[in-house]
């Protein structure tokens, strides 16, 4: 099942249904346009895309938009984040109603293959962006929260210490980062609060030179005393949770609709959602298989990594499926195998 084939359904006067594209650089740049003068929100800088009619799909929809707007044909897009947002009536300084109260459905797609080069075919500004460091302002309220799940790279390893030893891990780390890794979950149980300590502020050390991510397992004290990059949660700890901890990125574990509800319910930045695949780490839990993970993650508005089973040559497959990308223990580490 992928949701991206799938008809919009008949559109009701409150909600405004429209298909949005990130479109993006293999280096991570992303396009903006600047609204014009005439249309609502004028100034204000917005990811491409529009209205989709009755009838039609969202990816058709976001093709024939992005033709008209940008003058190029898209060649692949993967379906991303679904959000919805209400926008209040705007007026101008002397009162006037600018646009009136509405509420947007938006789906996103990430356009990473395209033909021709992008123009303001609407006599629009446009702009490339780092997602982390946007040049250009304001940003059109629903698109501003998008910019941190894009900062999310689309590979997520966990450490494996348990099973490769101190010096083959690090070894491994090492490797792994030259090859481009930028986001890591520091997560071994089997350690004391003070191995576990020592381990995660190496693990930092060698990651900094590269601006990797680092992420901390259910351990919100020692994420704050590292100032790693955030914290992520175990299922059980997530459905423990009445509220987000403040000034980190924070992620959690989901096996189920109501994992995937209760962190949407928290705006956290991104989801685990496993076992996609069968994985030697939980045999005896039953694969959602993609299909499964698919219907899951319909509609849903987070990040979503896929788990279980993955190795990288899967990524494109998730990301076709809704993934934002997908998250390795055992198969981020054989960058030093023969």
């Amino acid at each position: 099942m992928n949701h991206s084939k799938s008809p919009i359904p008949v559109l009701s006067e409150q909600v405004t249904h429209a298909a949005v594209g990130v479109i993006q650089h293999e280096n991570g740049l992303v396009l903006l346009g600047e609204r014009p003068v005439g249309k609502a929100w004028a100034g204000y800088w917005e990811f491409p895309g529009g209205k989709i009619e009755v009838d039609e799909t969202a990816e058709q929809a976001l093709k024939r938009e992005l033709h008209e707007e940008l003058g190029i044909k898209v060649k692949t897009l993967y379906p991303w984040l679904t959000r919805t947002y209400d926008y209040e009536a705007k007026y101008d300084a002397n009162g006037k109603l600018e646009s009136p109260a509405k509420t947007v459905k938006l789906h996103f797609y990430v356009v990473t293959e395209w033909q021709g080069e992008p123009f303001g075919m609407e006599k629009q500004t446009i702009s490339w962006q780092n997602p982390e460091k946007l040049s250009v302002s304001p940003m059109l309220p629903a698109n501003a929260p998008i910019m941190t799940g894009l900062s999310l790279p689309p590979m997520y390893a966990i450490t494996n210490l348990s099973e490769l030893g101190e010096e083959q891990f690090f070894e491994c780390l090492k490797a792994a980062l030259q090859n481009g890794l930028m986001m890591i979950l520091v997560r071994e149980k089997q350690l004391s609060p003070e191995e576990l300590f020592s381990f995660a502020e190496r693990v930092m050390e060698i990651a900094a030179p590269y601006e990797a991510k680092v992420f901390i397992h259910s351990d919100i004290e020692l994420s704050q005393t590292l100032n790693a990059a955030g914290v992520h949660f175990s299922s059980l700890d997530l459905m423990g949770l009445q509220a987000r901890p403040d000034g980190m990125l924070c992620g959690a574990s989901c096996h189920n609709a109501l994992e995937l509800s209760h962190a949407a319910s928290l705006a956290l930045d991104y989801v685990l959602l496993s076992p996609v695949e069968s994985t030697r780490s939980h045999v005896d839990a039953t694969p959602l298989g993609w299909d499964g993970f698919a219907s899951l993650i319909v509609d849903y508005p987070l990040p979503v990594y896929a788990l279980g089973g993955m190795d990288a040559e899967k990524l494109a497959k998730a990301r076709s499926y809704g993934a934002h990308g997908i998250a390795m223990q055992r198969a981020s580490w054989k960058v030093n195998e023969v």
